[in-house]
């Protein structure tokens, strides 16, 4: 699925599909439509049955989609029924938030390790993590594998800290730092920036 030439647009629905679903297998049901689904996330059904038509057939018209079936189809095609090794860098209030979250480990994703450059946080704890010299960060990583990172560093470092996760082998990049990064191509970067969504927001308000 991943080396077909989807558009990025929709794959980035397909999370949003899949927590819905997940949500419905959570209260028991067991089939849904492609009406209902829009209804609830506020896209049309048109579009639903749409984005899910560029990776084949999953429902029948009139009889609507198995939500057990499509949300294992839709785990597949994101590749996240397996689970994810993840590495945090910045153990700052975000890193620590990020690594409390108990989201992950029930959506495909497990932080592996957290580093930082604060000579007062390495060897400390966050949980059941203890805080790794961001100086062992590339042996680290390729030591355990890691293809996934999460940056929440200040702006001024973002940039540096991409650079050595690429040298150690990371392909995925979750951005929480404001800065644009640039990446090599095969290296894909997701930024976070709650910041640019509120000014979006205020847009619209008087």
């Amino acid at each position: 699925m991943a080396q077909k030439n989807i558009p990025d647009i929709v794959i980035g629905r397909l999370p949003i599909y899949l927590r819905s679903l997940q949500r419905m297998e959570d209260e028991g049901r067991q089939v849904t439509s492609s009406q209902e689904l829009g209804e609830r996330l506020g896209i049309s059904a048109a579009q639903i049955r749409k984005d899910l038509s560029q990776f084949g057939e999953f429902g029948k018209q009139g009889t609507g989609y198995n939500i057990e079936f499509l949300s294992k189809k839709i785990r597949d095609i994101l590749n996240v029924e397996r689970v994810w090794e993840v590495a945090l860098v910045g153990a700052g209030d975000i890193g620590s938030a990020l690594a409390r979250y108990n989201g992950f480990n029930q959506r495909g994703f497990l932080i592996k390790l957290i580093f930082d450059n604060d000579p007062r946080k390495i060897g400390s704890r966050i949980g059941e993590f203890t805080i790794l010299d961001a100086t062992r960060m590339a042996a680290e990583i390729q030591r355990a594998g890691v293809q996934v990172a999460m940056v929440s560093v200040p702006a001024a470092h973002a940039q540096g800290v991409a650079d050595q996760l690429v040298e150690a082998g990371i392909k995925a990049i979750l951005n929480y730092a404001p800065v644009n990064l640039n990446v090599p191509a095969g290296v894909r970067v997701q930024h976070i920036d709650p910041v640019v969504h509120l000014q979006r927001m205020t847009y619209y308000l008087d």
